[in-house]
């Protein structure tokens, strides 16, 4: 039995982002740039439970989050960018996780699209593609397909009588519906006689046959817009075809650099739950009959509770730090165990990441009682979001993975979610 998408009520075509207000500032520090992220997420924390709660796409927000020049940390310094480091890229998206979730996850696949680019792109795609970054332009995504229990891509780009045609139907596509560029993993059909053979391509927004759908209706991570994008025989040029597949023949950083930003977003919501649960346990929270206290705040099983959830966050902090370096470090020497060394690691922080996020969305609601299930707060957005989001890629795996290389010295495999 085959899955089709979700048809919601609001599932009608969306049109095109506009094009950039202005071109964003490069950074001067990673530390600036930081410091940028800090701002936004306090500005935008706020009107998180009123996004969420009337599924209000953040159109204002993506366009001062691209505005501000953080979409573009990641372009190397020889084409006139930050060239941030993966752990400043991990603290950008757990900082703006803890304010809202939705707001994390969204440049998610822009900055993995940007990866694939510097290990698989050629020079002239490159020098093309990080300026249409510099200039302020989103990347979005186009990378799952829905409906089939397997993962091969049934989504196929062929010759046609005047060049290359994109045809498929897309899924989870986050970002998508703020994005001038949607990167689309696709099967290139180079003839007959060989395989299909994966290749991403770079697709302009606005190209004829090209519709995004707001179709996206996730108990959790409401305003992703990760809805579908139809491609109905797009015509694609040479220079959109990045090659994907043969990224992953030899040593890679893609997977675990996109899995860092994934092991950063479950951080970052967990992290917004601890700092939502703190003050309303200080005032609202009532102790249990039995412990002998009059303040919540000083029941010993709620201070055990709060200080488990604040030691594993910091921890699975700690491992997120300790993977970037080692992505850092296979980026600029991609051997078969520098990059199996990085995987490993970010799967660690990723594992931990996971539990500790689900465990302080979780003791948010527990330790704040029936009062902190009241709509007006909110507080169940965390533990949705959370759990959203850490169904991606199964963390079970993550744990064969770390076992298998601590026992037997088993490299991990090299793709995206590893």
């Amino acid at each position: 039995m085959t899955t089709s998408p979700p048809v919601i009520a609001a599932a009608n075509p969306v049109a095109p982002a506009p094009a950039p207000r202005q071109r964003p500032p490069v950074f001067a520090s990673e530390q600036a740039a930081l410091q940028q992220a800090q701002q936004l997420a306090d500005a935008w924390a706020g009107d998180a439970v009123l996004r969420d709660r009337e599924r209000r796409l953040p159109w204002a927000e993506i366009e001062a989050y691209s505005d501000s020049g953080l979409w573009a940390i990641t372009v190397p310094r020889a084409y006139g960018g930050l060239q941030a480091s993966a752990w400043t890229v991990a603290q950008l998206i757990a900082t703006v996780a803890a304010a809202d979730g939705s707001l994390g996850h969204i440049p998610q696949n822009h900055f993995y699209a940007l990866e694939v680019l510097r290990v698989g792109g050629s020079a002239a795609q490159q020098r093309f593609f990080y300026e249409r970054v510099q200039a302020g332009e989103r990347f979005g995504n186009a990378l799952s397909e829905i409906g089939h229990r397997d993962y091969r891509r049934r989504s196929r780009l062929e010759r046609g009588a005047s060049g290359w045609v994109l045809n498929g139907r897309k899924f989870y596509c986050t970002g998508a519906i703020f994005a001038h560029w949607i990167p689309v993993q696709t099967m290139q059909v180079i003839d007959a006689a060989q395989d299909p053979v994966s290749v991403m391509v770079f697709v302009p927004r606005t190209a004829p046959g090209v519709t995004v759908i707001d179709d996206w209706d996730g108990m959790g991570q409401r305003v992703t817009g990760s809805g579908s994008v139809l491609l109905e025989n797009v015509a694609i040029d040479e220079a959109w075809i990045v090659p994907f597949q043969s990224s992953f023949d030899s040593p890679s950083t893609i997977g675990p650099f996109a899995q860092i930003i994934h092991a950063a977003i479950d951080l970052g919501i967990g992290e917004g739950a601890l700092r939502a649960t703190l003050p309303f346990v200080r005032s609202q929270s009532r102790a249990w009959v039995d412990a002998g206290v009059a303040q919540a705040s000083d029941d010993p099983l709620t201070l055990q509770a709060l200080g488990n959830v604040e030691l594993r966050l910091h921890a699975a902090r700690a491992l997120l730090r300790r993977s970037g370096s080692l992505v850092d470090a296979a980026q600029q020497e991609p051997t078969a165990h520098t990059v199996a060394a990085a995987s490993v690691a970010v799967a660690q922080a990723r594992a931990l990441a996971h539990t500790a996020g689900l465990l302080a969305a979780n003791k948010l609601l527990e330790l704040g009682g029936t009062s902190a299930t009241f709509a007006e707060h909110g507080f169940d957005s965390y533990w949705r979001n959370v759990r959203t989001h850490t169904l991606h890629d199964p963390v079970r795996w993550k744990y064969h993975a770390i076992g298998n290389y601590a026992l037997s010295g088993v490299l991990p495999p090299r793709h995206g979610a590893l």
